[in-house]
């Protein structure tokens, strides 16, 4: 099993649990995700990462920010300003199950930076 955990965040991969091989959870919450749900989170949480920080520089020091996404099963949101935002998102899947997460400015950005450099250890 592979973990890890910050404050208000974690996660874990242990690919002998069968179908849900991952586990995401922030302060109060957590659930399990497929190998591809997993793969597909990251890319989408990624691709908004990215567009905020094309953006950020054209932002001025007072203005916020709010970005929304969809990628497959999945939505997300990020919001906030030049240097900190939090992040929401929503699973809906045609397993019959939904899922929804929100970590706040506290926790989203080290979640990501985490979440991508496990991408590449888990592949």
């Amino acid at each position: 099993m592979i973990q890890q955990e910050g404050p208000g965040w974690r996660f874990a991969r242990d690919p002998s649990r069968g179908q849900y091989q991952v586990l995401i959870g922030g302060q109060t919450w957590a659930f399990e995700l497929t190998a591809a749900e997993w793969k597909e989170l990251v890319a989408l949480i990624g691709a908004l990462e990215d567009q905020h920080r094309s953006l950020s520089e054209q932002l001025m020091k007072e203005e916020s920010i709010g970005l929304e996404m969809e990628r497959g099963d999945w939505w997300a949101s990020l919001e906030g300003d030049r240097t900190q935002w939090q992040l929401s998102l929503v699973l809906t899947g045609n397993q019959g199950r939904g899922v929804e997460g929100h970590w706040p400015a506290s926790a989203a950005m080290a979640v990501v930076a985490a979440m991508r450099s496990a991408l590449d250890l888990w592949d």
